[in-house]
């Protein structure tokens, strides 16, 4: 089949993508990927091993320091919806229609398209066309269930778990219905009236991009929504050699914590330092040794010692297997690294998909309860570090819990069901 794919957002956004296009290439498809980065200019020269046609179409969307001003007002509004109407209201919005174009050349010129959820403008292109549309969605929160709810309370009853979605569904309307309902009027097409449902799935197949030890499928789902495991999956490749400080460090003393924001790890010099002095003193606190990753560690006046490694940058499927915990931003890739490497996590939220994750996490008995970075102490971080270090049946589950994530594959899966689905 000629497949036509197309994404928007930031790396975790971009990777599964990358990842399934390979897989539909390496399995006799002829596959064109259309990205669209947030805020890098990382896959400006992506090539592809096995010949995926990639594309960037207006990519990066801001700069690096656009990026950091965006972030900051995300993380200082409390209102979710809010949250992502900033994001999408400076990020997706400025190229909607650039992407939508060639959105429109690209289901012309494909028999089947597949699109990240959010990407409405491939979604209506695809309709226009009359060609089939797969919706992937990267986080359990999209398919309602009467078993399920979006906030992961899971335990309200079927009338409970209904009311959570029928609000979360009116706020997301409210907040997010008018961007695909703009193009619709424009084309004359019939204007969406639920968000969750006509646009995040697909009638001809949704895809849960995620394990299912975080997703089972539900038994009141549609027969159009499949759960094929992550797309993204890093840690299976366990080849490399750790770098000289990092194996040194390891070998100097007991196992770490490792302590990471990401993305989400301030750039400016003043909140950066306060970051890292949250995390020493924390780990400081708790008794522990630390390696803390942060890009300007040096700049902000810290320094290595025999209790905590500083470093700009690590390979996370090399150095988590060789932790105590993870403390991490609850960002969908490293909550799936840190699960991978079968270590428990302390999340420290700075949005709302991250406080998600968090959830998740301590739902599974992997994690502690959710923190969140607005209001996170030293004390605070110290005793969730402290309880997941004195309770080892936590790490016993996290190990349980990798054991079956390593025996799954996302991409093979979700080639699978796609030709089952539209080669029959």
């Amino acid at each position: 089949m000629k497949i036509g794919m197309q994404t928007w957002g930031s790396h975790g956004d971009i990777r599964p993508f990358l990842a399934l296009a390979e897989g539909l290439q390496a399995s006799g498809h002829d596959v064109t990927l259309l990205i669209t980065c947030f805020d890098s200019a990382a896959y400006t020269n992506a090539t592809s091993a096995n010949g995926v046609k990639i594309k960037l179409i207006a990519s990066p969307v801001v700069s690096l320091e656009e990026a950091e001003k965006i972030s900051k007002i995300a993380y200082n509004i409390r209102d979710p919806m809010k949250q992502i109407a900033t994001i999408l209201q400076r990020g997706f919005a400025p190229v909607e229609d650039q992407m939508f174009i060639a959105a429109q050349q690209l289901s012309k010129d494909n028999d089947l398209l597949i699109g990240h959820y959010f990407m409405h403008p491939l979604q209506i292109a695809a309709e226009k066309e009359r060609k089939p549309y797969v919706s992937i969605v990267l986080a359990n929160i999209v398919v309602p269930s009467d078993y399920t709810d979006p906030l992961g309370f899971n335990a309200l009853g079927k009338w409970g778990h209904r009311l959570i979605w029928w609000i979360t569904k009116f706020s997301i309307n409210r907040v997010i219905r008018h961007y695909p309902n703009r193009l619709r009027k424009q084309l004359g097409m019939p204007l969406t009236q639920d968000l969750m449902t006509q646009v995040w799935m697909s009638p001809s197949l949704t895809l849960q991009a995620v394990s299912p030890q975080f997703c089972p499928r539900q038994p009141d789902w549609p027969s159009s929504v499949e759960v094929c495991g992550f797309l993204d999956t890093p840690n299976l490749s366990m080849e490399g050699t750790l770098p000289g400080a990092l194996s040194n460090f390891l070998c100097a003393g007991d196992a770490p914590v490792y302590m990471t924001f990401g993305s989400w790890m301030p750039q400016d010099f003043v909140n950066q330092t306060a970051t890292l002095h949250l995390l020493t003193q924390a780990a400081k606190l708790a008794g522990c040794r630390a390696i803390i990753q942060s890009p300007s560690w040096q700049e902000c006046g810290f320094n290595s010692n025999e209790q905590v490694l500083f470093v700009s940058a690590a390979p996370h499927h090399l150095i988590f297997p060789h932790c105590r915990a993870i403390v991490h931003h609850g960002g969908a890739g490293t909550t799936q690294s840190a699960t991978l490497a079968g270590k428990p996590s302390i999340v420290v939220a700075h949005l709302s998909e991250q406080e998600h994750w968090g959830r998740e996490l301590h739902r599974l008995g992997i994690a502690g309860k959710l923190s969140k970075r607005r209001s996170l102490s030293v004390k605070q971080l110290a005793d969730q570090i402290r309880y997941i270090l004195n309770n080892p049946g936590l790490a016993h589950t996290a190990e349980k819990i990798a054991t079956a994530m390593k025996q799954e594959n996302g991409v093979a899966e979700a080639v699978k069901v796609i030709e089952q689905r539209f080669m029959a």
